[in-house]
């Protein structure tokens, strides 16, 4: 009736005559038995069929249809005939047609009703409580079941009740499971806690939480189009999406590759609402192709936000995540190569040879996409790296006996060097002696030469067994100094 050619297979049961086939059983009438303008005889077909056939056969087609959503559940098959009858009343007063008598009935299989033994004592025990005998009775006839000398008839619209178990449920709705008391399970001798992906994951809701954001729920499935909208190139292997064959909808016929469309939409959405401000997370999966049967699931964590902060700020956030991890040496190297992102305010973050991740302001074109007229900024970082990366617990030192000894230092260098650059030579050069390292303050601008910045560092230095002296301190400094030089060109301002 939807003008589709469908393959059928063997296992789908058909409505036919001796010539052609009229319909999918249970799913969809087909086009040439419909009603039209020029109809002037219908007959009624009233029918029961199997719910999980119905079921196979319509995820198979691709058809989820009002039929199918009623008959895989299971209905009443006894309801055959009186549906019949009262759809022919229907007809009669309503003034649709004229009802002819005769009706043909062919019950392959006839309705035989299944009966199941009333064990108050089992019940009990699986339940874990003490009902008495009378009340389980009392229920199950208030809910149409017929009890007689401990035997219960199942009435013909609850095929779903198969077993001793099944009545203990319902036993257990009317008795009301508050009424339930709670125990642990006899013999029980261990208590489930959380593994350490589990705690980390539960880590990371609790760091983004404290940092202002909120957290969102975002379906795993997008629409093809989503790809467009971020800038994705053509030839990129992430378009490579698991197809989903029963879709909700145009929107919702892929699994997803990357979780940035979905965040950005989140954001739309609140831009949208006139909601001046916005800090949001999620850290959900996504499912890339493998070649096998099953695809690779991996979890990343992916902020959101707009206004009122800066690349730096959203720097800053990830610091600080990094930091409650005690992910050691990480680093930020500019990235310009991210389609999605501003090819200006775009880095990447790595621990050692490990890339935990990208962030930066969201492409101008990709916002516009969305419609959002503010800067947008985001992150993806991947849970697996975190997890990897993150350092063991912390140990705990007494308070140091010797006073530190702080040198501020100011170099100029490229205003194309990362200043990330200059703390790893830093710390890689120091040695034992420095504490901390941390920058102040970047400059361009007047008294600055043109392609230049100021790159302002305080550099902590402590010795744990006594006081460092000046000359010591000035002779760290120096060396510092000496290797940015080296590296990178850098000057003392």
């Amino acid at each position: 009736m939807d003008s589709k050619n469908r393959a059928l297979n063997e296992g789908m049961l058909l409505i036919a005559d001796e010539k052609k086939a009229v319909g999918v059983a249970g799913v969809m009438g087909g086009a040439n038995s419909e009603v039209t303008g020029s109809t002037k005889t219908i007959v009624f077909e009233s029918a029961n069929f199997s719910g999980p056939s119905i079921r196979r056969t319509a995820i198979a087609l691709g058809m989820r249809t009002e039929s199918s959503a009623r008959f895989e559940k299971g209905l009443d098959p006894e309801n055959v005939i009186p549906a019949l009858e009262r759809a022919c009343e229907l007809v009669e007063l309503l003034g649709a047609g004229r009802v002819v008598d005769g009706i043909i009935d062919v019950n392959t299989v006839p309705y035989n009703s299944r009966t199941l033994p009333l064990q108050p004592e089992k019940i009990n025990a699986l339940l874990g409580t003490g009902i008495s005998e009378s009340f389980m009775a009392e229920s199950l006839e208030l809910l149409g079941f017929e009890v007689k000398d401990k035997t219960v008839t199942i009435p013909s619209w609850r095929q779903d009740v198969e077993r001793m178990a099944d009545l203990a449920e319902e036993i257990a709705r009317m008795y009301g499971y508050d009424e339930i008391p709670m125990t642990l399970t006899e013999g029980a001798t261990t208590i489930g806690v959380l593994t350490e992906r589990q705690k980390t994951a539960k880590l990371l809701d609790e760091l983004c939480r404290s940092l202002g954001y909120s957290e969102i729920i975002t379906y795993s499935f997008i629409s093809p189009s989503y790809y467009d909208k971020i800038r994705m190139p053509k030839d990129s292997p992430l378009r490579n999406s698991l197809t989903i064959l029963n879709p909700l909808g145009e929107d919702t016929g892929i699994m997803r590759t990357v979780t940035l469309p979905s965040m950005l939409e989140t954001v739309a959405r609140n831009y949208n609402s006139r909601n001046e401000r916005i800090r949001l997370y999620e850290l959900a999966g996504v499912y890339l192709p493998s070649g096998e049967k099953l695809p690779v699931e991996k979890k990343i964590l992916t902020l959101g936000a707009y206004g009122d902060l800066d690349f730096f700020d959203m720097k800053g956030d990830i610091e600080a995540i990094l930091k409650a991890l005690r992910i050691r040496d990480y680093r930020f190297e500019g990235a310009s190569d991210q389609p999605s992102y501003h090819p200006g305010q775009c880095a990447r973050i790595y621990c050692g040879d490990a890339c935990i991740g990208v962030f930066g302001q969201v492409h101008p074109a990709v916002s516009e996409n969305y419609g959002v007229d503010v800067p947008v900024y985001a992150a993806e970082l991947d849970f697996e790296t975190l997890y990897i990366s993150k350092g063991p617990d912390p140990e705990y030192t007494p308070l140091p006996r010797f006073p530190a000894t702080t040198r501020d230092m100011a170099v100029v260098c490229d205003v194309s060097i990362p200043a990330g650059s200059l703390l790893s030579v830093v710390k890689n050069t120091a040695g034992p002696l420095l504490e901390s390292v941390d920058i102040f303050d970047v400059y361009t601008g007047g008294q600055v030469p043109d392609g230049k910045k100021s790159v302002a560092m305080s550099l902590v230095f402590r010795h744990a067994d006594r006081t460092l002296s000046d000359a010591e301190a000035d002779a760290q400094f120096n060396l510092v100094l000496e290797a940015l030089n080296r590296e990178f060109g850098a000057t003392l301002r």
